[in-house]
């Protein structure tokens, strides 16, 4: 066997023993219970995501773009103390994340949240897109809904194996990656897949309806994502799948976990 094969094969066997079968989240109202596989711990992918989401805040700090508007804050906050919550039907240690969230001045329309629920939204979505609240907790619910399947680590453990291969000697002998800004890169920059993103319109309509917020807004967000993106909608709702294909996904499963808006809905009129 020669030097190339047992390098190989060295790292297909390391690639085995370090990948793992994970299920992030139950299945819930929508049924969302793909089975992934994962090269990287869930601690350290948190634990970097923490480290990756403080050196956002302290360069919008420098720049003076956090949390410069009390109110825009106010509101970020309150829809998020809303969708928390409901993040236990699909993960029962969710509700008990170090969640944060902040707002950042930005003309992007963006908005993410990275691994353990650390959540930022640019003030180019509120100037811009003008979202109602149950709009808004749209696009939350659904940037919270990448964090609860856990996408951040998915696609580090995806990078990993690619960085890996890439360098297959230094694998070998150990490779330092640097996950922290690994994370950052597949919470900001990088576009989700199309299931994942399937997955995130999904649960994101599932939580704004246990929340209390009109499942039904996800479409509206999108028809007005398509208008003022000219037919390409920003980069936090990526291309993948179709506009057409999605709004039409969404009306079906905005439908579907309409009743757990109506129960909430009416519980909280009865409770006036």
């Amino acid at each position: 066997m020669n030097r190339k094969h047992l390098i190989v094969l060295s790292l297909a066997a390391a690639f085995g023993a370090g990948c793992q079968t994970v299920e992030t989240t139950k299945s819930s109202a929508v049924g969302v219970g793909r089975q992934q596989h994962m090269m990287v711990s869930s601690d350290a992918v948190n634990q970097s995501a923490d480290k990756a989401y403080h050196d956002v805040l302290a360069q919008a700090q420098k720049q003076n773009a956090l949390d410069r508007d009390p109110a825009t804050v106010e509101r970020v906050k309150k829809i998020a103390s809303r969708l928390i919550p409901a993040t236990g039907a699909l993960r029962p240690d969710a509700p008990g994340w170090k969640w944060e969230m902040h707002v950042l001045s930005s003309k992007e329309v963006n908005a993410w949240c990275m691994p353990g629920g650390k959540i930022a939204v640019y003030t180019g979505l509120i100037e811009q897109m003008k979202p109602s609240d149950d709009e808004l907790a749209a696009v939350m619910g659904h940037e919270i809904g990448h964090a609860l399947r856990e996408h951040g680590r998915e696609r580090a453990s995806e990078a990993m194996v690619e960085q890996l291969g890439v360098g297959i000697l230094g694998a070998l002998t150990g490779v330092n990656v640097n996950l922290a800004q690994t994370i950052a890169d597949v919470t900001i920059s990088l576009p989700h897949s199309r299931t994942q993103e399937t997955e995130a319109d999904r649960i994101g309509v599932e939580l704004a309806a246990r929340a209390g917020y009109d499942p039904r807004a996800a479409v509206a967000l999108w028809q007005k994502m398509e208008k003022l993106g000219g037919g390409q909608p920003p980069q936090f709702l990526s291309t993948h799948p179709s506009t057409e294909t999605r709004i039409k996904d969404l009306q079906e499963y905005s439908a579907k976990v309409l009743p757990l808006y109506q129960a909430k809905a009416g519980s909280a009129g009865a409770g006036k």
